[in-house]
């Protein structure tokens, strides 16, 4: 069956959950919007796919393929050239992490951030009010990132900029389009699997929560990641995303790190991760954005946690980002089109992509590895659920929705205490007898 069917059958039965649940109206037409905008670009890289991979494509086609292919790897090359360049050119310092990251203290003002064309003349910006209200707290761990630990830091003024060691800038790509997030063209059976809290009834100026890390088991050209969402859009995405994940086809080990990433049309020609291309705008001297983390929680051993922040500055439009108590720096509202006046949805949870065939799920594990009902100390979890409202204000996140695509491989259990308010645990090792074929 093809994948597209699959998603329109997986639509049908949420239909008739939903009718079962007593969801209102208004909700089950955001839950299928939703649901049908995937359906559509699953169709999309379907059809993509059969014209990279169908033997019988005419001479025309293949002609078309290949100089595309080459067209895209001669803007690669000349965009890895400039931003290496510049990088080079306006590094003031440089300093060797225990892990074997090199980072570049580069000035502020020089930042790939201004190579954008929207962002010519662009003039750094002061930090904005952050969100007051429920739990303002912010946590962040000692030696938060692993660079630190070599007691160096980046002067006054400048931003560290990881140097990917294979090539200067940029690690392997992760599909055909420059700077895209999704691997489905690259990969014709590539899937993303999701465990994630929903709020899509309201207008969102910004969400946090607060993570415990993980370092689960990741396959080759795989990834395993736990962030926020902040989304507006339907059949074009506007998309701000902050967490921590493990991605050795970026960062050429199995590590958690710190990351970013924006897109403007749905992942496809816009955006990348932290600061790859012209962007995200950083105003942090000491976070490392892609950089390792130091501490990881251990099964039935201490947790470690860090709070993430997006909220939206209402005398500038911009999007800004805070990590324990710093702010990193921010998304210019001219990036995201869809996202300048409010969010419609935000999103909490964890997510990974399966590249393998379709006859086998993989092993990538979510989370911690294991699934949501070993709870605490075992399970991975996101807790502290907040959204921000119009006049700047954390809320508890409002009748969230909870959803694990295929619960025997990763799922998720939402709870609620006084001290962590409304949280989840999430998570699963991915392949094992109840998640096999069926599963994909």
């Amino acid at each position: 069956m093809k994948e597209n069917e699959r998603l329109k059958m997986k639509i049908g039965r949420m239909n008739n959950s939903n009718k079962k649940k007593g969801i209102d109206e208004k909700k089950k037409k955001a839950i299928n919007r939703k649901r049908w905008a995937t359906v559509q670009l699953q169709e999309v890289w379907n059809k993509k796919n059969k014209v990279c991979n169908d033997e019988a494509a005419g001479t025309e086609e293949k002609v078309n393929q290949t100089f595309q292919r080459e067209e895209y790897f001669q803007e690669l090359r000349k965009t890895k050239g400039i931003l290496l360049q510049q990088i080079n050119k306006h590094a003031v310092k440089t300093i060797h992490s225990p892990d074997g990251d090199i980072i570049d203290c580069v000035m502020i003002h020089k930042q790939p951030a201004f190579n954008h064309p929207l962002l010519k003349g662009h003039k750094l910006l002061d930090p904005p009010e952050i969100p007051k209200g429920h739990n303002q707290t912010g946590i962040l761990s000692d030696n938060f990132q692993l660079w630190s630990l070599s007691g160096e830091s980046c002067p006054d003024k400048t931003i560290p900029i990881l140097r990917n060691i294979k090539d200067g800038i940029m690690s392997k790509p992760s599909s055909p389009n420059i700077f895209k997030r999704e691997s489905i063209n690259e990969f014709p059976t590539a899937k993303h699997e999701y465990a994630i809290a929903e709020a899509s009834e309201g207008e969102y100026y910004g969400g946090k929560a607060i993570f415990n890390v993980w370092e689960p088991y990741v396959s080759d050209n795989e990834f395993s990641l736990a962030q926020i969402w902040v989304v507006s859009g339907s059949t074009v995405v506007n998309s701000l995303e902050v967490g921590w994940q493990v991605y050795k086809g970026l960062y050429e080990d199995n590590l958690p790190k710190l990351f970013v990433y924006w897109t403007a049309d749905t992942y496809k020609t816009t955006g990348c991760y932290n600061l790859k291309c012209p962007g995200f705008v950083q105003i942090n001297n000491k976070i490392l954005l892609g950089g390792t983390l130091t501490k990881i929680s251990t099964y039935n051993g201490k947790q470690f946690v860090f709070t993430a922040m997006v909220w939206k500055d209402s005398k500038t439009q911009n999007w800004w980002l805070r990590i324990g108590t710093e702010i990193i720096g921010y998304w210019p509202s001219s990036l995201v089109p869809l996202l300048k006046n409010h969010a419609s949805i935000v999103q909490f949870g964890g997510e990974i992509v399966d590249t393998g065939p379709i006859w086998y799920h993989t092993n990538t594990q979510m989370g911690s590895g294991n699934f949501p009902n070993e709870g605490f100390r075992r399970a991975a979890y996101v807790r502290t659920l907040q959204v921000v409202d119009s006049n700047n204000y954390l809320n508890q996140i409002p009748n969230p929705y909870f959803e694990a695509t295929f619960p025997n491989c990763y799922d998720i259990k939402q709870g609620f205490n006084n001290v962590w308010g409304k949280y989840f645990y999430y998570g699963g090792p991915g392949q094992n007898s109840k998640c096999t074929r069926g599963n994909k």
